[in-house]
């Protein structure tokens, strides 16, 4: 999983796997979720992230690190 903020923009995008989407669907304005050819979700897209979502801090709770890599 990755999470990418782009400032130009003010989106952020939450990539729950690599690979190419086949499909973006508009959950809501500005909330996009891309799909890949079978379906499954790829990520999301976040429009306006800053007035959207909290990103001062990333918690996670039991979550099954084996890396972390921060750049």
């Amino acid at each position: 999983m990755k999470l990418q903020y782009y400032p130009e923009t003010d989106s952020l995008y939450v990539e729950f796997k690599a690979g190419p989407g086949a499909e973006t669907l508009e959950v809501t304005d500005g909330l996009n979720v891309d799909l890949d050819a079978s379906g499954d979700v790829v990520g999301f897209d976040i429009d306006h992230a800053s007035r959207r979502v909290d990103m001062s801090t990333l918690e996670t709770e039991a979550f099954p690190l084996h890396a972390f890599k921060a750049t």
